[in-house]
């Protein structure tokens, strides 16, 4: 079941008083209570709806002025269980004991409040973010995977069951799992939102990300949580459409001929819109790129749980103890090396787009549709490279497969440049559902 949850839908609605606002908070419970038994995006919590419906009262008697209302008044939204929030156990999706992960609530999170948002609950998490899922299904078709590690985030936005979510990304699990569910995920540019009190996978690759169903809404939310935001970037960039560059050779052939029908429709959409769309031979080194990838976030992962693994080594689930054990076989040099090539691959690829005169990547968000079960959240490698660079990077949806599972178009911009991808997708979304819609 897919609701209809564009935040700036919602926040019309809400504004029309206390009886409005009221009534969106128990037909949000009513959704969550139907759903819930079959999509499974939330950690269960028995008392949500009167916990929601205090706090909706409480930002009504806080602003009582509609003029001077923060930005997400009332919007509520679902946090990853990796982040610290008070109130809220953190179980990151594993059997340890929850006090291990206890802390002072995310920043982000904070800001979140702060603009007005009410948090919905704890949304399902694979196991510390990896590859050992938890029991969240796809909402377009439940017997697909919703996609991870940010399984539980993506799936409330996308049944409607919040409008807004935040997740994280070490290597895919924002922009997948956004496009297996069908909606817009957006992972800004590395540390433009703190990671502080997020429970790590990898210091030098965790980054911390939004799901949306509205453009509109996922530029409001980003502005929050983003340090240093300036609308005046995006309303002042030039007129002329964003020139595309596709990263043609061995990174793009990850994808599944399925993928790469689609990806190419898209692209014939986008030039008969008027886009400039060039194939340009870049990271044919992406098997090296992974490796170095894997090396570093695998040896993070191990020192973050070192503690924890020695004592409890029992209570990880089979992947995810692999994981910290390959980790613990990384050589230092190593390290060393996978630290290195985040900057190598994002100065190689920006290189690559002033010599030729690109302002955008697109690529395919994932290398297929969501694959059918739950035992994995599926293939993270079309993500890989621009997580690895730390680059701005968004998934729109962009046409489905003969079973009507959605593919996503991943684009990605110039390091920092996050204002100016929104702005520039706004239009390559247009297109998008004018093509396939």
């Amino acid at each position: 079941m897919i609701n209809d949850s564009r935040i700036f839908s919602i926040s019309e609605r809400i504004s029309r008083g206390r009886s409005y606002f009221l009534a969106y908070i128990n037909e949000l419970c009513d959704r969550i209570d139907a759903a819930e038994p079959r999509i499974h995006a939330f950690i269960a919590e028995p008392g949500r709806r009167k916990r929601l419906t205090g706090e909706a009262l409480t930002l009504i008697e806080r602003y009582p002025d509609k003029d001077l209302r923060p930005p997400l008044f009332g919007i509520p939204v679902g946090i990853k269980d990796i982040f610290s929030v008070d109130g809220f156990e953190t179980t990151c999706g594993s059997q340890l004991p929850a006090e291990l992960f206890a802390g002072p609530e995310a920043p982000c999170v904070s800001a979140l409040r702060h603009a007005g948002a009410l948090v919905a609950g704890k949304t399902v998490t694979a196991e510390f973010a990896y590859f050992e899922p938890g029991p969240t299904r796809n909402p377009r078709n439940a017997s697909h995977t919703p996609g991870g590690s940010s399984s539980g985030s993506a799936a409330a936005v996308a049944a409607g069951l919040c409008p807004l979510a935040l997740g994280s990304q070490t290597i895919g699990s924002i922009i997948r799992p956004a496009a297996y569910c069908g909606i817009i995920g957006f992972k800004p540019t590395c540390d433009r939102v703190s990671s502080s009190g997020v429970i790590p996978y990898s210091a030098s690759s965790d980054q911390v990300g939004l799901f949306a169903q509205d453009m509109d809404g996922m530029a409001v939310a980003s502005a929050v949580v983003c340090s240093r935001w300036n609308e005046r970037i995006s309303s002042a960039i030039d007129v002329h459409l964003p020139r595309l560059g596709v990263p043609e050779g061995p990174y793009l052939d990850q994808a599944t001929p399925g993928a790469r029908f689609s990806f190419e429709n898209t692209i014939m959409a986008l030039k008969a819109a008027g886009y400039t769309v060039r194939l340009l031979p870049v990271l044919g080194d992406i098997n090296i790129i992974a490796a170095h990838h894997r090396n570093m976030t695998s040896a993070e992962f191990a020192a973050a749980h070192a503690r924890w693994f020695e004592r409890y080594g029992d209570r990880y689930r089979p992947r995810t103890a692999e994981l910290i054990r390959f980790g613990r076989s990384v050589s230092e040099e190593a390290l060393r090396k996978g630290r290195a090539s985040r900057l190598a691959v994002r100065t190689s690829l920006e290189r690559t787009m002033d010599m030729h005169e690109i302002d955008l990547w697109i690529s395919p968000a994932a290398t297929g549709t969501a694959p059918e079960g739950i035992a994995s959240t599926g293939d993270p490698a079309m993500n890989l490279p621009w997580t690895h660079a730390g680059m701005p990077t968004i998934t729109i949806p962009s046409g489905k497969d003969k079973k009507g599972l959605p593919y996503g178009l991943q684009i990605t911009a110039r390091f920092m440049k996050d204002e100016i991808l929104l702005s520039w997708a706004r239009g390559i979304e247009d297109v998008s559902a004018a093509a396939f819609n």
